[in-house]
């Protein structure tokens, strides 16, 4: 479907690699049937195809984060980032939001051709598991994904420099990061010379090196197999951030999603375009805030204020979910329909599988029960709030100086929180011991790279093995946590030696 008309509802960005949140599907799973609803249609494909059901292993406790799926053969994080995505998308749906375009960014966009009708749910999961055992088939774990704090143009540089032609351009995200596709070998000439530059460098949770020029020869052979699939008009305007237009009615949608394999994502401009056409409301419809990270990034200088960016199957300060916020931002905007009242609404959220009538008649013998359970629960929710909390990260009874030197926790907290605070030139108390550094305090993965290495200068600590693993250390909590426990195993390196 073409489009030349402004966009006046939401944009929804469906996210590529790295949208799977482990915990806010587990806190999704409880309340909204959709989650259930769409993996019933994948778990076949996935069965029929490798032999195991999505669902015994994102349903499984406790909830697997991203990096458990990525240690898992590949096709599980892939389609687990599918289904997410079309799980979101399906809750907004149901609540009355009518999005003007769909935006998918890399895998994402498999996703939005799905939500606009365009495959079935399970030809999209088919298409999934196609992409990745054509990209494994190639690539074997031998290429890899790395963002930059730099721009396009200085990363072509980069690339230049490094003079391998297997290494590419792979997203644009915003002006101020790139990410770089290639074999691991040259991404690693690429990470030491970025590190003489000052340029941070991030390691992406990717299964490959994905948008490689490596991947050419195997684009034929999956376009064909696509291409065996039924293929229906779009119903919703789709725009690719690869070819950078909307998709036309009578293309094929396969030689398109096969030219992705070489092709960069240049999702900052995209987002760009839209915004000019007046699109000011941008909602991922997927796990984590990924894009809805980028996308203020991108249109720093030009968005103003009138911009909204919301996120769906993520969490927030206390792993709440976020996707009541958005839905109720959404509403408050007439983006989507307000939610039902009185005995209806109840039961849409606790047994929406019953009848309006059948509802009523549980609700008769067991609704003073509910009632009980829900108000001991919130007293031992608020009993907290009553009394003065001590802040976790900054114990009274702590000592400033802990045995041979190695600095108390709280002075180690109040020391980062010092030197993020000043880097990024925001208000100290903004750092607050659980607050996310992405999703709550937009600062991505690059510049978080780039703020832990500053701290590690300012205390002498040694470089961290290859496997570290950032997303691991998401709050300046848990900064200090790592700081604090490499500083006592250096004194304690130190005393041995």
């Amino acid at each position: 479907m073409s489009t030349t008309t402004p966009a006046t509802g939401p944009v929804l960005l469906f996210p590529g690699q790295g949208g799977f949140d482990g915990t806010a599907f587990h806190r999704a799973a409880g309340t909204y049937p959709q989650m259930r609803a769409v993996l019933e249609r994948i778990d076949p494909v996935a069965q029929e195809s490798c032999g195991r059901r999505l669902s015994d292993i994102l349903f499984a406790e406790p909830p697997r984060e991203l990096a458990q799926l990525l240690a898992d053969e590949p096709w599980v994080s892939q389609l687990a980032i599918y289904a997410t995505g079309l799980v979101a998308h399906r809750i907004l749906t149901d609540n009355g939001v009518r999005p003007s375009v769909l935006v998918g960014h890399s895998l994402g966009e498999i996703t939005a051709l799905v939500a606009a009708g365009g495959y079935s749910v399970e030809d999209g999961a088919r298409i999934v598991l196609r992409r990745t055992s054509a990209i494994a088939g190639r690539d074997a774990g031998a290429g890899m994904m790395v963002a930059l704090g730099a721009s396009p143009e200085r990363s072509r540089h980069l690339v230049a420099l490094v003079g391998d032609e297997s290494l590419a351009v792979a997203t644009e995200n915003h002006d101020a990061q790139t990410v770089l596709s290639g074999p691991r070998g040259a991404i690693a000439h690429v990470k030491a010379i970025a590190a003489q530059l000052k340029i941070a460098t991030a390691d992406l949770d990717a299964s490959f090196a994905f948008h490689s020029p490596t991947l050419a020869a195997v684009a034929p052979g999956f376009a064909a197999s696509v291409r065996e699939l039924p293929r229906h008009p779009l119903t919703v305007p789709v725009y690719s951030p690869i070819t950078q237009r909307f998709y036309e009615d009578d293309e094929s949608l396969a030689d398109r999603l096969a030219d992705h394999f070489t092709q960069p994502v240049r999702f900052s401009t995209a987002v760009r375009h839209l915004h000019e056409r007046g699109a000011r409301t941008f909602v991922e419809t997927g796990g984590r805030a990924i894009l809805a990270s980028l996308t203020p990034k991108a249109l720093a200088g030009s968005a103003g204020e009138d911009v909204t960016v919301l996120s769906t199957l993520s969490v927030g300060r206390g792993n709440a979910l976020r996707l009541p916020e958005t839905l109720d931002v959404l509403r408050s905007l007439g983006l989507a329909r307000s939610a039902a009242g009185g005995l209806d609404a109840v039961r849409d959220r606790l047994a929406p599988g019953l009848s309006t009538g059948e509802f009523a008649d549980f609700w008769a013998q067991a609704g003073a029960q509910v009632s009980d359970v829900v108000e001991r629960l919130l007293t031992e929710f608020r009993a907290p709030a009553a009394a003065p909390a001590v802040p976790v990260a900054e114990p009274v009874s702590e000592p400033v100086v802990v045995g041979g030197g190695v600095p108390a926790r709280a002075e180690v907290f109040a020391t980062v929180r010092a030197l993020y605070a000043q880097a990024l030139e925001y208000p100290e108390e903004v750092f607050t011991p659980g607050a996310l550094l992405e999703a709550e305090l937009g600062v991505d993965s690059v510049k978080q790279v780039e703020l832990l290495s500053r701290a590690s200068e300012h205390y002498g600590l040694p470089a961290r093995s290859s496997d570290f693993r950032l997303g691991d250390y998401e709050t300046l909590d848990k900064i200090a946590d790592l700081v604090q426990d490499e500083l006592g195993r250096l004194q304690l390196d130190g005393a041995r030696a």
